[in-house]
């Protein structure tokens, strides 16, 4: 039996590297990694270059895909992310959208029966404040300054013009391996949240690996489901009590009240029905967050807390514009 060809781009993000340790768990199929060449990207991929084909290159450069031939399925998980996207919007655009027409049109000449699987974003849908609960139907309107948004929809346009079989997954708030930075501030506290682990994100993309008539020609919103839901406000509280930073006691203005995304999948079991990948719940995820921080980096934490807040404080661009009373960026971020 012949196996099928599955290429992966950005095998070493988030859930590239755990759709790649699922793929390689089935030993059914012939995968090809392919990410930038990094520090990081060798370090976590170069372990299973005797079970795959690993291929190192800049998606956004046309010859860095002439390795690939005869591609059943793609999962294309490559992206430049926020904050980096919208502060860098032209190498957004490039890696986003540029480097998404070179792969699409890569494919359609050499691989035109390929079923390409397109990892999208809540963020198409802008703030969501005053109407939570999202279906795919809904209009695109991202966020004022959501450069990533637009390249994601513009990504959207282009596969759906292409002559590729296609399914293109939105992914809520994926969190699992998450950094802190300035876009914490970003989301307003009342923000109604649903999370995926990226376990479970990998299990529905590998999962659909085999689904491809059912997907096929659709778009999809991929998030875990009542049992991962919360307010913005709850999710910190516990991610702050987890990692020993004690109460969300930040001042005044320190959050936004608007321009950002994410909300409530109401036709997210659409996509669960077909590829069956929810398993874990907020629970499951706080209790992995948990089995990450030892005692003693939480007891140290604790001591210096005040501190580390002050240093996280001095990120939040809401609380900077209030305080310098910048008129155009407090319209941005305040009602």
């Amino acid at each position: 039996m012949t196996k099928k060809n599955i290429l992966v781009t950005g095998a070493s993000g988030t859930v590239g590297f755990e759709v790649l340790k699922q793929l390689m768990a089935l030993d059914q199929y012939s995968i090809t990694a392919f990410d930038k060449d990094t520090t990081n990207s060798r370090q976590k991929l170069l372990p299973f270059q005797d079970k795959i084909q690993l291929l190192f290159g800049d998606i956004t450069n046309e010859n860095a895909l002439n390795n690939f031939k005869n591609i059943d399925v793609v999962i294309h998980l490559a992206a430049v992310i926020p904050p980096v996207a919208d502060d860098f919007p032209e190498l957004a655009k490039s890696v986003n959208l540029i480097g998404t027409q070179n792969l699409v049109n890569h494919l359609v000449k050499h691989s035109p029966d390929a079923f390409f699987m397109y990892s999208s974003s809540i963020s198409v849908y802008g703030d969501r404040i005053t109407k939570p609960f999202i279906k795919v139907g809904d209009d695109l309107q991202p966020s004022e300054g959501d450069y990533y948004a637009k390249t994601k929809i513009a990504a959207e346009e282009y596969i759906q013009q292409s002559q590729l079989d296609y399914t293109i997954f939105r992914l809520a708030a994926i969190m699992g391996n998450h950094k802190i930075s300035k876009l914490m501030f970003h989301q307003p506290l009342n923000t109604s949240l649903e999370i995926a682990t990226p376990r479970d994100t990998a299990r529905a993309f590998v999962n659909g690996v085999e689904k491809q008539q059912a997907l096929s020609k659709r778009i999809f919103n991929l998030g875990g489901g009542e049992k991962c839901r919360a307010s913005y406000k709850d999710f910190l509280e516990r991610s702050f009590t987890i990692f020993g930073l004690g109460k969300l006691d930040f001042p005044k203005k320190a959050f936004a009240d608007k321009n950002f995304h994410c909300g409530y999948y109401a036709d997210g079991t659409d996509l669960d029905q077909i590829v069956h990948f929810r398993r874990d719940t907020l629970d499951d995820y706080f209790k992995m967050e948990s089995e990450k921080v030892s005692f003693g980096r939480k007891f140290a934490t604790s001591l210096f807390k005040m501190p580390i807040k002050w240093f996280l404080l001095r990120k939040s661009e809401p609380y900077q514009a209030y305080k310098e009373q910048d008129i155009e960026k407090m319209n941005h971020y305040f009602n």
